[in-house]
This record gives C-alpha cells, structure tokens and sequence, in this order.
C-alpha cells in the first residue's frame, strides 16, 4: 500500500502536469471509486475545472479546483497514476480518464479497486481529513510532544499505534518497521510504556524514514509506479523490512519477523530487544 513517501512522490510528479491546466474531459468508468456518489456525476462536475493545487495530508491526494472544490484522492493498495502526452493506451484495469486542454490524458489505474476518489467543497476538506487523521509527520506539529500525546495511555503495542492514521498521519507498515528499527524500540512494546527519550528517538526516526523514503521516490514492492511509470528505490534502503534472517546492518543479528495487529512485522531481537 503507498504510505506517505509514495503519495508525497506522486503529488510532486502531478503537481506540474495538472496545475494550471483545464479538465476538459472525464471519465470515471467504476462506480466503486466514487460511491456512494454516481460516477458520471462526479465526471461532470470535474469538466471544465481549473486545477489550482496538487497537496497531500497523510496518503491523501488534495487535488485543489476552481470554484472551491477539492478532489481527494485515496490510492489504498494498487492505485496510481499515469501521465500521458497524448491518449493513453487501452488498460482493463483503468478506472479514471482526464483529458488536458493541453492535450495530455492523466489515467488512474487501480488492480484492486479499493481506492476512493470523494469530491468535497473546500470548507470540508480540513473537518473530513481532522477526523481520520493525526499530525503530518513532516510538519512543525510533529515533534515529541505530539507523539507523546498520541501514545500516551494507549495499551497497545507501539508498531499498532504507528499504524493508526490517528496517532500520525501517512506511516503504514514498511515506515513503521524502518522507524522502530532506527530508535531501537521492539515494535511489541506498549505504546504508553515508552519512556520521554524513546519517543523522543521515536519521532526523529519517524521522520527520517519517511525523508529517505521520499529521497528514494518511495518503495517499489509490486504495484507502485510514479506518473511517469518510474519505479522508486526505498527498497534498496531497507534496514529490516522484508529481510528475515538477513544481518541487521547496527549489529549483524539475523532480523526476525513476527506478526502485529495482522501485519508482517520485521526487526532486530538484539538492537531491538524487548523490555519488561
């Protein structure tokens, strides 16, 4: 599933394709991206649009239009986009054309269908996002006191809580692995029990994951692609998720895998041990 460094790189390779431009033709042909709202409904309502913004909040696309309107974008496990210089080439699992008034189409492909397109009035974008979301981990909001907030009282092991869009907004299974690994923190520990300096190395972590992860235009496992079609290289920089019984690269310990809160779960026993 794109976490945060994927979304952030798609944002940035939408960005100078779609600013600017006129929507001068949509077609939505699944009616599951768009429900419960009529697919041909929200096509229309795209036409004839100026994009005036490409952002992102948490693994949301903001897709900001005239008129005040905001289309968000949630790619779940296998959506992308693709940019094309002129029409797109024929692809069953397509769910979305834009055609440019500069001549350009931009598809959204999606193989398991679980992606959301939901077009909401600019005055509800920040109420909508505020109830599923916590702090953007990149921002200024985001610093150990947050995470201390977050955490605090939860009884809940801490690799569960970082799951939890609520606690911090865009980090899913792979940045969560990485991150625990960089602070030394067991990903079975309990959320509350972390001490001030675990959160502390906790969230610098967080934050340097993701930063590599963008640096890397994020992580190709299977599915993701940038608009161009280009693959990302954060899987080259992986310390231990996907690795079991390779050598942690602190200490050479052979990494161990485990399940938590359902996920694949990888770390090192020895850098990571677990405490009472």
């Amino acid at each position: 599933m794109p976490e945060l460094p994927e979304v952030e790189t798609v944002r940035r390779r939408l960005e100078p394709v779609l600013v600017g431009r006129r929507i001068e033709a949509a077609a939505i042909v699944d009616e599951r991206l768009t429900r419960p709202e009529p697919s041909g409904a929200v096509a229309a309502a795209l036409v004839g649009r100026r994009v005036e913004s490409v952002g992102r909040r948490g693994k949301y696309l903001l897709v900001g239009l005239d008129d005040e309107l905001v289309l968000v974008v949630h790619l779940r496990m296998t959506g992308s986009f693709g940019h094309w210089p002129d029409r797109a080439p024929a692809d069953p699992h397509v769910r979305a054309t834009l055609a440019l008034d500069d001549g350009c189409e931009v598809t959204y492909r999606d193989v398991r269908r679980f992606g959301t397109w939901l077009l909401l009035d600019a005055a509800d974008v920040e109420p909508y996002l505020a109830e599923r979301l916590g702090p953007e981990p990149l921002g200024r909001a985001f610093g150990p006191r947050a995470l201390a907030r977050a955490l605090d009282g939860r009884r809940t092991a801490v690799k569960a809580a970082l799951l939890d869009q609520r606690s911090v907004a865009g980090v899913g299974n792979i940045y969560a692995d990485e991150a625990l690994w960089r602070a030394r923190i067991h990903p079975l520990t309990r959320a509350g029990a972390l001490a001030a300096p675990d959160v502390a190395r906790l969230q610098r972590a967080v934050r340097a994951a993701l930063e590599t992860g963008i640096r890397r235009q994020g992580a190709t496992l299977r599915d993701y692609r940038d608009p161009s079609g280009a693959a990302g290289s954060m899987q080259d920089e992986f310390r231990v998720y996907g690795r079991e019984g390779e050598p942690c690269p602190r200490c050479g310990a052979p990494i161990a895998k485990i399940r938590v809160a359902g996920r694949g779960t990888w770390f090192c026993p020895v850098c990571q041990e677990r405490r009472a």
